[in-house]
């Protein structure tokens, strides 16, 4: 294989994982702010050392890598740093996302140089500590005693005439934020913080705050009280519940998106509706959706260069083939190469969702640029319902993809090195993390069914090539029927007890496991279209590896095919049979196939400690 100058893999299918984006200048700046020193830890470190030196690394990250502002303004670049992030450490990733686009990213879009730059000193300060990694950035949002807490926070902040600012409070502890990444008592914080705004006797929103959490010197405000959470080994990062007791901050901390108090009391919101101002001030979502799909993308390629890197070259001692090749064995080879499929099928994903997007309707699923349906369980949908479910379909593929590397990699994928364990311990978060899935998928439900701001797939007719799986086009069409067919029988599911007298959570409660069915099924025809359209435009190997991500697609989605009638009996021994065929054509290209990821070397060395010093 040739190389490019940088000692890149200089291949077409290495050119379409590091996409077109970025040019080699700022690349190897965003490498070298995630040095592969950070790809490690020393040993013999407490929790408490292990947090201290991940946020070491997340302050020599930010000044090492390009200014935030210019980051955030600049999707691919920021997704770039966050995958790297990713792939060297979990913990980093996820400290790292909080401080760029859930601390930073309200301060800059909802704070400071609207209309009067000069009195949002508070803002500026927030700002400034963060920008220069003195503080390190946190998000308080969900409260621990309710679900759906998003929709209505009781934390509460409250206008002081008599100075002008606010009192926040959370009125007990079933109203405490958590989890939030404060717990570490060196280490200096500022949060955003989710609180609804009660004025004049009057719910008026939920609005953002920003607040000063830790000092430098290891110290809380006033009213502040950080709860550290037990230690835990998924995802390590320092959690805590946080309570704040009549904590006072200035008219300047408020991140008031245009809204304002009038000197009279008088309050204003261009948002209009506490709904629309919820929707609004969840509007910061965008990014850590591209970047929780990007990176999700990013862990998934390293599980399956990391799968590959240990089952190439090593034989087994099984009788039937005594030193046979272990990918020789279909469940091996099939593993394998499904991974790396996986990672090529997310990196579409992720250059689709990071690509400039339009202002009118884009997507498969037809949702405005700036608007989505309304929802019931999450604000998410209604603030970008593609990228949620997007958000959902990628965390869910990177979850099953990282498991199934893991096992296959033996007790070697378990033991010899935590990587995959913390990948798997992202990816688990991440289901919940961002925007829980299971509640995407219902509200994207919802709107499939009421064809809110929803097109469904048109009728297929009959399937290309009378059916033929080695057809590229097959798997797309058994997708599209099966989304149609659901749909609709969720709507009449939905309908019927509606007109039976039910009530809206009783029609709905009795279909949840249907409407998640059918919105997956939709998440998943939407990644096979962005499949489909990479495909169409790059290389034909690029072509033979996401043909094989969507068989594997059929095969998950083989009982709702049947069931719905949108696919023949016999399909799921048809789609095994046209696996093992790609399998045989894609075998002997498996090293190019993991050698076009660019892996940093610590990842695909699980075994390294044995050469150690």
């Amino acid at each position: 294989m040739d190389t490019a100058p940088n000692g890149t893999p200089d291949t077409a299918l290495a050119a379409f994982v590091r996409g077109a984006s970025l040019d080699a200048k700022t690349r190897a700046r965003l490498r070298d702010a995630v040095p592969e020193e950070f790809f490690t830890y020393p040993g013999g470190l407490t929790a408490r050392e292990h947090q201290a030196l991940t946020y070491e690394r997340l302050r020599g990250a930010g000044l090492a890598a390009p200014p935030a502002a210019d980051l955030l303004a600049d999707p691919p670049a920021l997704c770039a740093l966050l995958d790297r992030a990713a792939i060297a450490d979990p913990a980093l990733f996820h400290v790292m996302l909080l401080h760029y686009t859930l601390a930073l990213g309200p301060i800059i879009r909802f704070g400071a140089g609207q209309d009067d730059t000069a009195a949002e000193d508070g803002a500026v300060g927030a700002r400034e500590s963060l920008e220069s990694m003195q503080a390190a950035g946190t998000l308080l949002m969900t409260e621990v005693g309710r679900s759906n807490s998003h929709l209505s926070p009781r934390t509460t902040a409250r206008h002081d005439p008599a100075t002008g600012g606010f009192v926040l409070t959370t009125p007990d502890t079933r109203a405490a934020k958590f989890p939030t990444n404060t717990a570490h008592p060196a280490v200096a914080k500022t949060a955003a913080v989710y609180a609804t705004l009660v004025h004049d006797g009057r719910e008026r929103g939920v609005f953002v705050f920003a607040v000063p959490l830790r000092r430098p010197d290891g110290t809380v405000p006033p009213g502040v009280r950080i709860v550290p959470a037990p230690e835990t080994t998924g995802l390590q990062v320092d959690y805590a519940a946080v309570l704040l007791d009549g904590v006072r901050v200035p008219y300047a901390a408020w991140l008031r998106d245009g809204a304002r108090i009038d000197p009279d009391g008088t309050f204003h919101d261009p948002a209009g509706d506490p709904a629309a101002r919820l929707t609004r001030s969840m509007g910061v979502a965008p990014p850590v959706w591209r970047a929780v799909i990007s990176a999700s993308a990013a862990i998934t390629r390293a599980s399956a260069g990391m799968l590959a890197a240990h089952s190439a070259g090593r034989t087994t001692l099984g009788r039937l083939a005594p030193r046979r090749p272990l990918t020789d064995y279909r469940n091996q080879q099939e593993a394998v190469l499904g991974a790396l499929a996986a990672g090529y099928a997310l990196t579409a994903v992720a250059a689709h969702v990071t690509a400039p997007r339009p202002t009118g309707p884009v997507g498969p699923t037809g949702a405005s640029g700036g608007a989505g349906p309304d929802t019931a369980w999450a604000p998410w949908s209604a603030v970008d319902r593609d990228l949620a479910l997007l958000k959902a379909a990628a965390t869910a593929q990177a979850q099953q993809t990282v498991s199934a590397c893991r096992v296959h990699s033996g007790a070697p994928g378990f033991a010899a090195d935590e990587r995959l364990n913390a990948y798997r311990g992202l990816t688990h978060a991440y289901q919940n993390a961002g925007g829980d899935n299971e509640l995407i998928l219902y509200d994207t439900a919802r709107a499939m069914a009421a064809l809110d701001r929803y097109t469904p797939p048109d009728p297929g007719g009959a399937p290309p090539g009378g059916g033929d799986l080695d057809s590229p086009r097959t798997p797309l069409f058994l997708l599209r029927e099966a989304e149609r067919r659901m749909r609709d029988r969720l709507q009449d599911r939905v309908d019927t007890a509606l007109r039976g007298g039910g009530d809206a959570f009783t029609a709905w409660n009795g279909n949840l496991a249907l409407a998640a069915r059918t919105a997956a099924a939709c998440a998943d025809r939407i990644v096979l279209e962005i499949c489909a359209a990479a495909a169409a435009a790059g290389p034909a190997e690029l072509a033979r590896v996401l043909h094989l991500h969507a068989l594997n697609v059929v095969d998950r989605r083989a009982a709702d095919l049947l069931d719905e009638g949108a696919a023949p009996p016999g399909t799921l021994e048809d789609v095994r049979a046209a696996r093992r065929r790609a399998c045989d054509a894609l075998a002997p290209a498996a090293a190019d196939l993991a050698a076009a990821f660019d892996l940093p070397a610590p990842v695909t060395a699980p075994t390294a400690f044995l050469t150690g010093p």
